[in-house]
């Protein structure tokens, strides 16, 4: 397991914090009681929080035409038939999927292909489990367009923690399935919308992982 490079910045900030802190406890009350070894107790129960928000663990991906790989690690929220108004304006088969803030927070790319769209809206910072989060909230939008299957949609929802949206993907670049897609930084929500006549694999409230669980498969197969 290593730590992702969007982490960097952050623990650091929180490193420097728990070291001023600590400093400060033992410069204006220098005799060490119980209250000092709680507050320990408490620096480095922050710091390792943070280190955890960024960690990368390994994952052995094997790529499939036919196959939606997951785009992030937590729980399925959604799987229903929705208008989307974006890019399609048509109808699509929308599988949501929550990280909590105990979720590895690396997105992936759920298929292999070319980016033909990227698209970033400013918005609010509902709960991300909110159904309105998927249009209201803060967001990022990447469409594959796959070989075989045509467009898929990704989009990644910033939702009441989540404060910053990394996104890696450029416009008319290939790209492979289970590479890295982007970083939320602190959880949040990451949504795809695939054709009608996919088949979901993975049901209400299932845990998944990003690059490892397939979510749907393409076309009719079964």
């Amino acid at each position: 397991m290593k730590i992702h490079k969007e982490g960097y910045n952050s623990i650091a900030a929180a490193s420097i914090v728990a070291a001023v802190l600590l400093v400060s406890i033992n410069y204006f009350f220098p005799e060490q009681t119980v209250f000092h070894y709680l507050g320990y107790i408490a620096l480095l129960v922050f710091w390792i929080i943070v280190v955890r928000f960024f960690r990368m663990p390994f994952r052995e991906m094997v790529e499939d035409a036919d196959i939606v790989l997951c785009p992030a690690d937590g729980t399925v929220v959604a799987i229903e038939e929705v208008f989307v108004d974006e890019f399609f304006n048509d109808k699509r088969l929308q599988v949501s999927v929550f990280m909590s803030p105990n979720n590895v927070h690396v997105n992936r790319y759920p298929v292999s292909g070319k980016i033909v769209y990227t698209n970033y809206w400013p918005g609010s910072f509902l709960v991300a489990w909110h159904p309105k989060s998927s249009t209201e909230n803060e967001r990022n939008t990447v469409v594959v367009e796959h070989q075989k299957y045509g467009p898929i949609m990704v989009r990644q929802i910033a939702g009441a923690l989540a404060r910053r949206i990394v996104c890696y993907s450029k416009p008319d670049e290939r790209i492979v399935q289970g590479k890295e897609l982007g970083f939320i930084k602190f959880g949040s929500r990451v949504d795809l919308y695939l054709p009608l006549n996919a088949h979901v694999k993975v049901s209400l409230e299932q845990k998944v992982q990003g690059g490892v669980t397939a979510i749907a498969i393409l076309g009719t197969h079964k």
